[in-house]
């Protein structure tokens, strides 16, 4: 008696799902490589900021978007007032300053141009008072909530409203960005 049924065996069955679930795996890690990847990038651009921006200060004596000197840094063509406090337009004037002193890159046009972080929104450095008393911050805004929290916890004390890393709203809002979130300068 011949058999001429065709299909599949259970092993070969067997060995097609494990496959699949390896790749399905394979994939969700990734994800969350690419998300890790991520945050370590924010982390990281408010490092680049505190650097650049404390080296401009050593190099010229005043803050990078508030100075108001004659030829600091170089071809300038906007000055803050002064006063030690990087405020309104002085925000946007700092990157500005940094690509002109050649601490920095970019193009930035002093008026509207702010960089971008790894999440989309952009970030700037601002004189706030977050809660945790009036300093110099920088602001990232629209960072996601989950984004946020995590930050908070893994450097602070992982409470939107306390601490030294503060955001306007509680990161318990799934879905929704944290508007502003602050980290110390």
């Amino acid at each position: 008696m011949t058999r001429n049924q065709k299909g599949f065996t259970l092993v070969e069955i067997a060995i097609v799902l494990v496959i699949i679930g390896l790749l399905i795996g394979g994939v969700l890690k990734g994800q969350s490589m690419i998300q890790n990847a991520k945050v370590k990038r924010v982390v990281k651009s408010a490092d680049e900021v505190r650097a650049a921006f404390y080296t401009y200060y050593d190099k010229y004596g005043a803050y990078p978007g508030d100075e108001n000197l004659a030829g600091s840094p170089p071809d300038d063509a906007h000055n803050g007032n002064g006063n030690g406090l990087i405020q309104g337009a002085e925000s946007y004037q700092m990157f500005e300053d940094l690509v002109l002193a050649g601490i920095i890159d970019g193009t930035f046009n002093g008026t509207s141009d702010l960089p971008k972080h790894a999440f989309g929104g952009v970030y700037m450095v601002i004189w706030a008072n977050s809660g945790a008393g009036a300093n110099h911050y920088i602001r990232y805004a629209n960072l996601p909530w989950d984004v946020a929290l995590e930050i908070d916890t893994k450097y602070d004390d992982g409470v939107y409203n306390t601490g030294t890393i503060r955001a306007n709203e509680d990161y318990t809002t799934a879905g929704s960005p944290v508007a502003y979130f602050y980290l110390p300068l």
